[in-house]
C-alpha cells in the first residue's frame, strides 16, 4: 500500500495544486478518463467544501488530503480543521422544492461519482473509495 499526501490552505486558489496532485496520481495509476473525471469531480467537491464550510475560508486552516492504493482501488481521505457538520442531515437537492436552488449538491454529487463514501470526526472527514 502506498500513500501519497497534499496540505492545502484553505484559499479556493489552492485546487489547482489538488488537480496537479490528482493528474501526478492518474498517470502513476494509469486511469482511465472517466474515473479521473469522477475523482477530479468528487475531490474539488470534497475540498471546495472542506475550504468554505469546514475551514470557514479561513487561511490559518488547513485542508488535509491522502491518497492509499487498496487491491482494485484508490482511496481517498479529505479532512478539515472545521466543527464537523451532521451528513446524514443533508437534504436531497433532487426534490422539487431544491431542484431550483444554487448549491447544496457537492455531497450528492460525490455520492453519485465514488464506489463508496465514509464520514469520520463528526464530518470533518471524508473518505471517498474509487474502484480503478
Amino acid at each position: 500500500m502506498q500513500a501519497d499526501k497534499l496540505k492545502l490552505k484553505s484559499s479556493p486558489c489552492q485546487i489547482v495544486r489538488m488537480e496537479s496532485f490528482l493528474q501526478s496520481v492518474s498517470k502513476q495509476y494509469d486511469l482511465s478518463s472517466d474515473v479521473y473525471g469522477n475523482i477530479l469531480i468528487s475531490l474539488t467537491e470534497a475540498v471546495n467544501n472542506a475550504i468554505r464550510h469546514g475551514n470557514k475560508n479561513d487561511k490559518n486552516k488547513f485542508v488535509k488530503i491522502s491518497m492509499k492504493e487498496k487491491p482494485g482501488s484508490l482511496v481517498f481521505k479529505i479532512s478539515d480543521e472545521g466543527d464537523g457538520f451532521n451528513h446524514d442531515s443533508i437534504p436531497d437537492p433532487t426534490t422539487a422544492e431544491r431542484i431550483e436552488e444554487d448549491g447544496g449538491r457537492g455531497v450528492y454529487i460525490m455520492r453519485c461519482l465514488c464506489d463508496k463514501i465514509k464520514f469520520q470526526e463528526n464530518g470533518r472527514t471524508v473518505i471517498l473509495t474509487f474502484k480503478r
